[in-house]
């Protein structure tokens, strides 16, 4: 599968999640439309998974009161990754054998 394909899919996907959570909201098109500022057909294209724009996602999540929705794309950092890096354990070597006066003559 191509990622245009795979794009598709999500296309769809993500408009079926904008559908179903404007159904819980018993919201019709025309009410989502007129909330968010777009055209009916804008709504169907970004349901339909037809193509939409960011901007037309991010008025539609407002009009919905979902614009939380945004925050799980990133999550937020609970970590600082530079706290994360481990200190390199020092390494220890066997001293070197010291010759005593009984290894020179040999």
């Amino acid at each position: 599968m191509n990622a245009v394909q795979n794009l598709g899919e999500m296309e769809i996907s993500l408009g079926d999640g904008i559908k179903k959570l404007r159904l819980h909201k018993n919201m019709d098109r025309e009410t989502l439309a007129e909330r968010a500022g777009l055209s009916l057909t804008a709504i169907k294209n970004l349901e339909g998974g037809k193509g939409a724009s960011v901007k037309t996602l991010l008025l539609v999540l407002r009009a919905l009161g979902r614009e939380d929705w945004l925050t799980s794309l990133a999550p937020v950092a609970t970590i600082n990754p530079l706290h994360m890096v481990r200190s390199q354990p020092t390494r220890k070597r066997a001293s070197a054998r010291r010759l005593t006066h009984v290894d020179k003559k040999n």
